[in-house]
């Protein structure tokens, strides 16, 4: 069974909207596209490069298989994502079977994409790694579909704008597998899936009649 990564570049407060470019994903009004550039560096470049290091088929959400499709066949086939990204399997996860795939070796996932994917992931082959996608993300979240997460979180807060996690996500514990700290203040993250969400208590007495109305009052609010 082959794993699915999905990498990210998120804000501190959780945006993942338009790292590329200014106008790579303007939706709802969003004005800070071109984020991640001012933070570029060695450290966080050499942090994007070991994605790619292993064999790996990518896995993209329409709208993200739309703006790669766009850029990545044209760009210097010297460049070495380019070259990995235009080489490997697509598959675009999207509700229309007669969305147009011109981009090579581009696969249709759907129309149920969470199936779809299950499918992939029992299927022999490389590992599926996810890149932007953030319906998609969300998607396979709530389904518990991903074992591993590389986060570049990067230092500032852009607002509004379309996030990695929603409240659909299923709990869940994740261990820290690596971490590496940039010049720049970008903090890059590896963790992988590690069972269920553990919880203990601070509690060292039985608990006062006024916290045991406070429990009472705040259970009714639903």
């Amino acid at each position: 069974m082959r794993k699915l990564i999905v990498a990210a570049f998120v804000s501190l407060d959780g945006v993942m909207q338009g790292p590329g470019g200014p106008d790579e994903d303007r939706r709802g009004g969003f004005a800070h596209g071109g984020w991640v550039a001012p933070y570029s560096d060695p450290v966080t470049g050499q942090a994007v490069m070991s994605l790619f290091e292993a064999p790996f088929e990518l896995l993209l959400g329409r709208r993200t298989y739309e703006i790669f499709a766009a850029h990545w066949p044209y760009q210097d086939p010297a460049n070495p994502i380019a070259e990995r990204f235009n080489a490997t399997t697509k598959h675009v996860a999207s509700r229309d079977p007669g969305l147009a795939l011109p981009w090579e070796n581009s696969r249709l996932v759907g129309p149920d994409a969470v199936e779809g994917v299950r499918e992939l992931k029992g299927e022999a082959g490389p590992d599926l790694l996810t890149q932007g996608s953030t319906q998609l993300v969300h998607a396979l979240l709530a389904a518990d579909l991903v074992d591993e997460m590389q986060l570049m979180v990067f230092p500032l807060l852009l607002g509004p704008g379309r996030r990695l996690f929603d409240e659909a996500a299923a709990p869940g514990g994740w261990a820290l597998t690596g971490s590496i700290l940039a010049e720049t203040g970008v903090v890059v993250n590896r963790y992988r899936r590690d069972g269920p969400v553990r919880t203990g208590s601070f509690m060292v007495q039985e608990p006062s009649e006024a916290e045991l109305e406070r429990r009472a009052a705040w259970a009714g609010e639903g």
